[in-house]
């Protein structure tokens, strides 16, 4: 907050009072500009959330002779003029410099590469860059914002790919919910890019678009709601059944969501060897043998719940094992878990409010996860597609196989060690050293060998 007051020094005392009276931390209270008959004083503090950053404005509001002038949101002043931004690799510092970079020098290398596009990758940015492509249908928990709103998230993801993995990531937000119209978008602009990541479009459009553009395109398109997080789910899971002491195809496994995640979830766990999987969504227990599902859910149904199961989501956790929740807040009641066996896994993964309370679910079963960050083992998709995507792009892989995303969940599991493992620590944290280089060497090793260059780059005249 800039706050405007009086001369009075005990003013600056009776702010870091009003401010912990609201249950907020001042971190810094500095006077940045004096006249004769008032102060100017720059109050940065700490909240629980934006509502409590309303109330302790508030409070401060009622002090005598204080004026809140302006307040500022350190989240908001993160993304002034927004997160990422293009940076040359090269110095132009002359016209010799100049002349190589651009023309006549670049001239030979586009003719180059006009003789020999396979080399494209090796010569240009499209080796290391990534489009990361929404229409801003499906945006975190905010649902259907656009894709002007959805840019900030994009931005984010971007920064991610970049941080994590040094890969050079640009936000594509589509203005179009058109299955056709984003299909063909992403076809004509893919030659700039070494990958495609789809993010944050509403299911079911999101599976048409992936598979369309997997048979278009000859580079690796990846859906990281779906795929980037049943990778994670998988790895978390395999160490968490390590501690009940169970094998993945002995496992009862239910999921609640049969949308994009909950649907790339169930697939990955069926190819990984899990044999008992049912899914729960809006009409129930899906059954193949209800004629009233979408064929979505259809699809879902004929592959899983091999017992027939029918009826809530209650009843399927019956008896169960693990339950994974990638669908809405406080469907799962507490009292549910108990009914599950006696050594239970429960994901609650929905964000950024779970399917149960998280500190009510760890009074009840051996393990928990969620998405979220203030709580143990958080299930996060940075732990996959940076490497995933730098293991694509190092192999020059075409397409993305189901092969790829078991091994980068072993590869994440790995990392935690029989000594590290514990119910609160199934999952390694995103900033482990080395994550995506582990992540991106088992995706390189299901690559076969690029072929060699035809263009030479030493001894050239």
């Amino acid at each position: 907050m800039r706050i405007h007051t009086g001369t009075d020094p005990a003013v600056i005392g009776t702010l870091a009072v009003k401010v912990a009276e609201s249950g907020g931390i001042t971190t810094a209270l500095d006077i940045v500009d004096s006249h004769p008959d008032r102060l100017v004083i720059d109050l940065t503090c700490s909240a629980s959330n934006a509502e409590h950053s309303t109330e302790i404005v508030a409070a401060v509001e009622t002090l005598e002779g204080v004026r809140v002038h302006k307040v500022s949101d350190r989240v908001f002043l993160l993304h002034l003029g927004g997160k990422i931004s293009v940076e040359s690799k090269v110095n132009l510092r002359n016209r010799q410099d100049l002349a190589m970079a651009y023309t006549p020098g670049v001239g030979r290398v586009s003719q180059a590469l006009f003789e020999h596009p396979e080399d494209v990758p090796r010569l240009t940015i499209k080796g290391n860059s990534v489009a990361v492509v929404t229409d801003g249908t499906a945006v975190l928990g905010l649902g259907d914002i656009g894709p002007m709103a959805a840019l900030p998230v994009m931005e984010g993801k971007a920064a991610l790919f970049k941080r994590f993995a040094d890969i050079d990531a640009w936000p594509i937000c589509i203005d179009t919910t058109d299955v056709d119209e984003i299909v063909r978008t992403v076809e004509l602009i893919a030659p700039g890019f070494g990958g495609i990541n789809l993010e944050d479009i509403a299911a079911p459009r999101c599976f048409e678009i992936e598979a369309k553009l997997r048979e278009r395109l000859s580079i690796p398109v990846f859906h990281d709601d779906q795929h980037g997080t049943a990778i994670v789910v998988l790895a978390a899971l395999k160490n968490a059944l390590r501690i009940i002491d169970k094998k993945l195809p002995d496992a009862r496994i239910v999921v609640s969501g049969g949308g994009a995640a909950g649907s790339a979830i169930v697939q990955l766990l069926l190819a990984a060897g899990a044999t008992d999987v049912t899914v729960s969504d809006r009409p129930g227990l899906l059954n193949k043998a209800d004629d009233s599902l979408t064929p979505a859910w259809r699809e879902l149904a004929e592959k899983t719940n091999p017992r027939g199961l029918t009826g809530t989501l209650r009843d399927g956790l019956q008896g169960a094992d693990v339950f994974i929740g990638v669908s809405a807040p406080r469907i799962l009641h507490p009292d549910w878990i108990d009914e599950m066996a006696d050594k239970r896994i429960v994901f609650a993964l929905a964000n950024p409010d779970p399917e149960v309370d998280i500190h009510e679910a760890t009074q009840r079963a051996t393990v928990v996860a969620s998405g979220r960050s203030d709580y143990p083992n958080q299930i996060n998709n940075v732990l996959a597609f940076p490497g995933v995507f730098r293991g694509l792009l190092d192999a020059r892989a075409t397409d993305v196989t189901t092969e790829m995303l078991i091994k980068a969940a072993d590869a994440i599991a790995s990392v935690v060690t029989d000594e590290q493992l514990n119910p609160n620590y199934i999952i390694p944290s995103v900033f482990q050293p080395d994550m995506s280089k582990t992540v991106a060497r088992a995706i390189v090793d299901c690559v076969p060998k690029a072929p060699s260059s035809n263009i030479p780059t030493t001894g050239a005249s």
